[in-house]
């Protein structure tokens, strides 16, 4: 696809940025949570096609869960009691455009779920 934009005389994007001159440009933050859904949204595809992978989420928090013992953050208890409800409530609210799904994804228990190519590929796709 690249080569194919490229003979039609197209440019990659490498920067986010305003298109119109009264618009601000993308913060980094903005860019940052795009992406987080973006790996989200990938995230639940898997996980539907194979439910076994909930396990790396409930590992993940079990252990973080031990690490903090007393001083768990509040976020950890919330993410225990999401992944306690059926699949689809846990796909929909993860890739949500919500202020709390947005909040959530910033401590999501999901890491290992994805591949490094996958990851990889989505960095790619959000760099700045």
């Amino acid at each position: 696809m690249r080569e194919r934009r490229k003979a039609a005389g197209l440019k990659p994007t490498v920067t986010w940025g305003a298109r119109e001159p009264n618009r601000a440009p993308y913060s980094g933050h903005r860019v940052l949570d795009a992406r987080s859904l973006a790996m989200h949204a990938l995230i639940a595809q898997k996980i539907e096609r194979d439910r076994s992978l909930l396990s790396i989420p409930r590992n993940n928090l079990a252990r973080w869960k031990k690490r903090w013992a007393d001083e768990a953050p509040s976020w950890l208890d919330e993410w225990l009691r999401i992944l306690r409800q059926p699949w689809p409530v846990v796909a929909s609210l993860i890739t949500e455009l919500s202020e709390n799904a947005t909040r959530l994804r910033q401590s999501s228990p999901f890491a290992g779920v994805l591949t490094t190519s996958e990851r990889k590929r989505i960095y790619e796709a959000f760099r700045a």
